[in-house]
């Protein structure tokens, strides 16, 4: 649900004065923790756009990253069927778990494919090698690479007029590989493309 559209007075407390929080990443649908909120742990959350827990242990309103700076800021809030227990999408700012992992179960907060492609990428541009195909592209610089990425475009295009579900495939593999290859050379990554996204749908 839209945060603008949202309302604490929606929340089921009478069963409990606390509800769970599911907080997920809202690029790579992981989870990432779970806390608990209070009514004006979920106002604070809304109003300040940083997701804002009741610590139990601490007996007070404790906002993630208050210490660390690793933050979790607010895109969306959905209530599940009961109304007991929220949903929420963030996009962090470092890792969520206090321990230094991005999750708090321990694992990695990663798109998968797209970002082991990414760090390879990376490598390749930081530490050249001669028989690397990345390594050349990033040796001949950006003209090069946009010239690459404007090629594999116009050979998707190709492909896409006829009917050949495996050339198209490949071509559309080899123009997200090359856009990536941009993004690096640009100092960007796929996720300030996501983010770009993201504001336009809201």
């Amino acid at each position: 649900m839209s945060i603008n559209n949202f309302q604490s007075s929606a929340i089921d407390f009478a069963k409990s004065d606390l509800v769970p929080a599911i907080i997920q990443d809202e690029n790579t649908s992981k989870v990432l923790m779970l806390g608990y909120m209070n009514k004006e742990a979920v106002d604070t959350t809304l109003s300040t756009k940083k997701v804002t827990f009741f610590s139990r242990s601490k007996q007070r309103l404790w906002t993630k990253g208050e210490e660390s700076g690793n933050f979790l800021n607010l895109k969306s809030i959905e209530l599940d069927c009961d109304n007991d227990t929220l949903l929420i999408k963030v996009s962090p700012e470092g890792p969520t778990c206090h321990k230094g992992s991005d999750t708090c179960w321990g694992g990695d907060n990663k798109l998968g494919t797209l970002d082991y492609l990414e760090e390879t990428i990376k490598d390749r541009r930081n530490n050249p090698d001669d028989k690397s195909y990345v390594s050349s592209l990033f040796k001949k610089g950006i003209n090069k690479i946009a010239q690459k990425v404007g090629e594999e475009a116009v050979e998707i295009v190709i492909e896409a007029k006829d009917n050949d579900e495996d050339l198209f495939l490949n071509e559309g593999a080899d123009l997200l590989f090359h856009y990536l290859i941009l993004l690096e050379a640009k100092g960007y990554t796929l996720k300030d493309i996501l983010k770009v996204l993201d504001g336009r749908v809201k």
